[in-house]
């Protein structure tokens, strides 16, 4: 109840309505994801685990949705001068491929240290490439510029209720097919998608527990959490290209009111969920992919008294590009 009384009382940059309201719009354009099992990793894990694959999203990751639902509520005279991000990758080729569905240019900002991979999808899917340094305020100052040089809108990665609304609908979908689930488990970064995510499935479940997946390289919101308040590192490192962000003014109230934990692996548990997700689930999957079940895997959680009756847990599968030469060679270390 204590969750319900808060989504009641607290207002966040999405909720229950606004949500729903993405999922009309953006349903005829975006997947419904299949939800995956396998009798050996729940075996593994002593758990139920239902696995949504957002790998299997258009654009290869969770993105799509929110970038779709961004562009897709932007008014005729909004949209006309296009669209403008920055992004590592997944969310580049998101706005891409959403803004071309509308017609419309995106110009991405894109670090010079992008995985390869993410680059090239946003290139097919006509997105213009912009290259900035590898820093957040890089990207931010080139976004800047491109949108008084374009007149276009900004679309934020993660730092936007519409952003926000359209991730939510993982959660209707998911608790829609498996309204058992007791708890979730969603990668952390920005906070784009876990706002969502939680939003949604609390407003459908009051007492369902969600829980962060975060790498140790860039545990930014286990940080955030424990000070009660945004903590941004000085630098980031870790094989989980797409958790590199830090918390928005809009994501961070939502992290800290109403998920339940954050959970921190390194990236030799993410390399080896990876491994197990391919070898057992038969699925690619990126690090930042793996990670709810490197959580699920991890001491942390396996021997806490405070989630021995999470039983039936949904994991956000949250993309699946991936450079598969940077995968081999994880795979030797």
């Amino acid at each position: 109840m204590e969750e319900k009384s808060q989504l009641q009382c607290k207002t966040y940059a999405a909720d229950i309505s606004s949500i729903k309201e993405a999922q009309n719009r953006i349903k005829p354009f975006v997947h419904r994801t299949p939800v995956l099992s396998s009798g050996q990793i729940d075996s593994i894990s002593g758990r139920r685990l239902y696995f949504k694959c957002e790998s299997f999203q258009k654009g290869g990751a969770f993105k799509f949705r929110g970038a779709c639902n961004a562009i897709f509520s932007l008014e005729d005279s909004e949209a006309a001068k296009g669209v403008v991000t920055h992004s590592s990758g997944n969310h580049a080729a998101a706005v891409s491929l959403a803004a071309k569905l509308r017609g419309i240019p995106a110009h991405i900002v894109i670090p010079k240290n992008a995985p390869a991979c993410k680059v090239e999808n946003v290139r097919r899917y006509g997105g213009n490439v912009i290259w900035s340094e590898v820093t957040v305020q890089s990207r931010e100052e080139v976004s800047a510029k491109v949108v008084e040089e374009t007149g276009g809108v900004l679309i934020h990665p993660f730092n936007d209720g519409r952003i926000i609304s359209g991730q939510g609908t993982i959660s209707l979908e998911l608790l829609e097919e498996f309204p058992h689930i007791d708890t979730i488990i969603v990668p952390i970064s920005g906070g784009g998608l876990i706002s969502g995510v939680t939003l949604a499935a609390k407003a459908v479940n009051p007492n369902i527990r969600i829980l962060a997946a975060e790498p140790k390289g860039a545990n930014d919101s286990a940080q955030s959490k424990a000070a009660g308040k945004i903590i941004k590192l000085p630098e980031t490192k870790t094989i989980a290209d797409g958790l590199r962000a830090f918390l928005g003014d809009l994501t961070w109230p939502v992290v800290r009111d109403l998920v339940d934990d954050v959970i921190v692996v390194d990236d030799k548990a993410i390399v080896e969920a990876m491994r197990m997700l391919y070898e057992i689930l038969k699925i690619v999957v990126e690090p930042s992919g793996a990670i709810g079940l490197a959580a699920v895997l991890s001491k942390y959680f396996q021997e806490n008294p405070a989630w021995k009756d999470c039983n039936h847990i949904g994991i956000i599968v949250s993309g699946g590009n991936i450079d598969l030469g940077v995968l081999w060679e994880s795979f030797k270390n």
